[in-house]
């Protein structure tokens, strides 16, 4: 995921460096952060859903319904809903159907792992209301914040060395007890913390 928006980045640079004839545009003038936006909707559920229906008020204080069919068939509707969640949803064109639904209310919270060593232990991520995000017994990260962008979750952390890094997962499942994020490469299965 990385090399590809590395390489649209660079893409962008170049595109940059060759408008206005052949004047050369410096890639620390280019706004990288107006280019990539995210398509994610955010709001919170209300009482017009159902099962198969996710009626949502945005933050921008639209009402928009939107039809679940497609994306429970393939899998996609993560930590179901109920009257007052936070959402996130990708949609389709005509903003009908739900491309992708995660509940940010079912998200937040403490979730963990036996710690690799000998399992006596656990390890994890403390995922907060506002974005904030910490580590639980964690040695290499150090974790700061996290967002839902582009339908993939993204947690800022610093490694020992201070060295600062945007981790980017797909929720391949969200439930009330269990998280399942796919980094590209690993699959990392979290329970949430029992109290």
């Amino acid at each position: 995921m990385r090399k590809i928006a590395l390489s649209a980045i660079a893409a962008i640079a170049l595109l940059a460096s060759c408008s206005e004839g052949n004047k050369r545009v410096p890639v620390e003038e280019v706004n990288f952060a107006a280019v990539i936006t995210d398509s994610m909707i955010y709001g919170s559920c209300s009482n017009g859903s159902a099962m198969n229906t996710l009626q949502i008020v945005t933050d921008a204080d639209d009402t928009i319904t939107l039809d679940l069919a497609d994306a429970r068939e393939r899998g996609l509707v993560h930590g179901g809903y109920a009257v007052g969640d936070e959402m996130a949803v990708m949609v389709n064109s005509d903003t009908t159907e739900a491309r992708l639904v995660i509940n940010e209310s079912e998200l937040l919270g403490n979730w963990v792992i036996p710690a690799p060593a000998d399992g006596s232990a656990e390890t994890g991520i403390s995922i907060q209301k506002g974005g904030t995000a910490k580590g639980i017994e964690q040695t290499s990260l150090t974790y700061k914040s996290w967002r839902l962008f582009n339908g993939q979750l993204q947690i800022v952390a610093t490694r020992a060395d201070d060295t600062e890094e945007t981790l980017a997962y797909t929720i391949t499942h969200l439930s009330t007890d269990s998280l399942a994020i796919f980094d590209g490469e690993y699959t990392h299965g979290y329970n949430r913390q029992k109290n």
